[in-house]
């Protein structure tokens, strides 16, 4: 199990659902995003968490938490990447600046806290494990989907040749891409009854995710249980990205 886990982007509602996970399981967070006030709010209380406030888009920002963390007695060995964002829109729609945007807050930041975490835990020589967040719409073509699924598909890429790279360090690197989850960012898709109802018939096992689900997830390729598990994209979406129910 690792003993000491950044979590950066630790205000959504999978990563606080995570650093639960991690708190009650005995391990150290490093609870990391943009707005401190709002960790404060959010950790302030809790035993075992430390508050950095991280830019995830700026690479010296994040260089700099990960940096202030190495001559720590606990070494940073577990990295969960939760930054995110939602865009649902045709590519003809859709403008430079939103395509900058979700490059850079689903895939850019992305590289640059894995990058962080890959040279800290090299140095250190104690190994390690790293969970990135996906999509299940990068496994099959969803409509309107084309700048997010490009970006998480990118997510993808890079966690498979990261974790390529970083076998022999036995630093292990693995991907949940879930489906619609009830979260903040996808409030606009399930603000009403309607609307929820509607979003969970497109999954084979009806019903959108509860966050909870996948922290659990991203907790077990954290832990011990999955130390044979590196490279894998770990689809928590209700069979959408891999099966067609029976039509009734």
């Amino acid at each position: 199990m690792t003993k000491r886990v950044f979590v950066m982007g630790a205000n959504s509602a999978i990563a606080q659902a995570l650093v639960d996970l991690c708190v009650k399981s005995g391990q150290e967070v490093i609870a990391a995003g943009r707005d401190a006030s709002v960790l404060e709010a959010l950790y302030g209380q809790m035993t075992g968490v430390h508050i950095v406030e991280v830019q995830a888009c700026d690479s010296a920002s994040v260089d700099a938490a990960f940096e202030a963390l190495a001559n720590s007695d606990t070494p940073v060995d577990g990295y969960a990447h939760c930054v995110g964002s939602i865009l649902v829109a045709p590519l003809t729609k859709t403008t430079d600046v939103q395509i900058d945007n979700v490059m850079q807050v689903n895939l850019i930041s992305a590289m640059y806290g894995l990058r962080a975490f890959l040279k800290q835990a090299k140095t250190q020589g104690q190994g390690g494990a790293a969970v990135l967040v996906s999509t299940c719409a990068t496994g099959i073509g969803v409509p309107n989907h084309e700048a997010i699924a490009a970006a998480k598909a990118g997510v993808e890429g890079l966690a498979k040749s990261a974790a390529a790279t970083h076998a022999a360090d036995h630093i292990r690197v693995n991907v949940v891409a879930p489906g619609l989850t009830d979260s903040p960012i996808a409030s606009a898709f399930l603000k009403s009854d309607v609307m929820r109802a509607a979003s969970g018939k497109q999954y084979p096992l009806q019903g959108v995710n509860e966050p909870m689900e996948v922290a659990h997830a991203m907790h077990w390729l954290l832990s011990d249980g999955a130390k044979r598990m590196t490279g894998a994209i770990l689809n928590v979406d209700g069979g959408f990205r891999n099966i067609r129910p029976l039509v009734k």
